[in-house]
């Protein structure tokens, strides 16, 4: 396998383990949830076919849930995130530019389009989550304010591991 794919599982097992073994724990008053694992799917790269980034994006969201609580909810939120990536990805990390982003990171687009790109996929993800989680449009501004909080918490989080864990001169 190459070093590209090899990157890419060690990324998925440390934000698991992450998620599970740390921000699983995390309370902050029920409106903020981190869910850093979701940065997996956004730093998949870009080359990578449709199909596999979708399972890949579903059995991420389905490991999330088996060992989160309710299963479904970060399987779906995942899935449509990944769906989401593969529509507006390229739009929103290079704005027109004829340049070809591998692996989206901090250091390989500007880091404005990177943080626009982190918002956004974050706040598509805790919105599908919440919905879901509270069945529907009832309590909304419940459901804003925990996808606004959570998104601004999960991007904060990101930003930190694209920090510590990313090179300048790496791609993945």
């Amino acid at each position: 396998m190459n070093k590209l794919v090899w990157r890419n599982i060690g990324r998925f097992v440390l934000l698991m383990l992450v998620q599970m073994l740390v921000l699983n724990h995390v309370y902050m008053g029920g409106y903020i949830v981190p869910m850093l694992y979701v940065l997996f799917v956004l730093m998949l790269p870009t080359s990578m076919g449709k199909v596999p980034m979708l399972l890949a994006a579903f059995g991420s969201g389905l490991l999330a849930d088996v060992m989160a609580g309710p299963l479904g909810f970060n399987a779906l939120a995942c899935t449509v995130v990944a769906m989401c990536r593969v529509m507006f990805a390229d739009r929103i990390l290079t704005r027109g530019d004829d340049t070809v982003v591998a692996v989206p990171s901090l250091h390989s687009v500007a880091p404005l389009y990177f943080v626009s790109y982190l918002l956004l996929m974050f706040g598509i993800f805790y919105l599908v989550f919440f919905t879901v989680e509270m069945f529907g449009f009832r309590g909304f501004g419940d459901v804003l304010l925990a996808t606004l909080a959570s998104t601004l918490a999960s991007t904060a989080l990101a930003l930190v591991y694209q920090f510590i864990f990313t090179r300048k001169e790496a791609t993945a």
